[in-house]
């Protein structure tokens, strides 16, 4: 009898209803997945090989492009006129690009990207153009495709959804402590920093810079670019 009336209330709750915190997890997981596929096939495109995009040691994900979707969708799901969303989401995306290139650059004493020379580039951290394109893709993934993926993640099975998603944040916490500590690692290593604890230690031998730009082919050390 109890089994039964378990599985009735089961049916009867919704996974991740409204704008949920559950809800806006599994949007981070599609839109960090879907950044690193994303810059994979435009740089097959561009330079015709496949490079590793991800922004993890483990796993296809780029936090930056999930994190971006969970701000963009509090901030413009509500708008439906699609010249308001570009154009803000434009403004948006450009000062985040911006803003991500600095906090890298500062904490990590790396760049992953330079516009420098290209068209209309500010400070070589975003362009105008590629911040229209962010505004487009605002609007895409906010106004059209948002809803459509609201729907879809509230017909996961409840309790699955439950367990899963809880698993998949220790596992992005992990992964993402573990990533950004070692390239902050690397960054003080490049300026002759000794590590402070056993951890540092550890991180110098595992995480080589070998090994760091085997695995972000496309991070460059500033450092590297003064010695040259």
């Amino acid at each position: 009898m109890n089994k039964q009336v378990n599985t009735i209330k089961e049916k009867q709750n919704v996974f991740a209803k409204g704008l949920s915190f559950y809800k806006i997890t599994w949007c981070f997981i599609i839109a960090s997945i879907f950044g690193t596929y994303y810059e994979e096939i435009l740089t097959y495109f561009k330079h015709g090989v496949l490079e590793n995009r991800s922004a993890v040691i483990i796993g296809p994900f780029n936090p930056l492009y999930g994190t971006a979707y969970i701000i963009a969708i509090f901030l413009f799901v509500r708008f439906k006129n699609p010249f308001k969303v570009i154009f803000l989401g434009a403004i948006f995306g450009g000062s985040f690009e911006y803003l991500s290139s600095i906090a890298q650059e500062y904490f990590t004493g790396s760049v992953s990207w330079n516009y420098e020379n290209l068209l209309l580039d500010i400070n070589g951290r975003t362009t105008i153009p590629l911040s229209l394109l962010w505004g487009s893709l605002v609007y895409i993934f906010v106004t059209l495709l948002y809803p459509h993926f609201s729907k879809a993640i509230e017909k996961i099975p409840y309790r699955f959804g439950i367990i899963f998603t809880n698993i998949f944040i220790v596992f992005i916490t992990l992964n993402m402590f573990v990533t950004y500590s070692m390239l902050i690692r690397q960054g003080l290593r490049v300026k002759g920093v000794e590590p402070y604890t056993f951890l540092g230690e550890i991180y110098d031998e595992v995480f080589t810079d070998e090994y760091i730009q085997e695995l972000f082919p496309n991070m460059v050390l500033k450092e590297s670019d003064e010695d040259d």
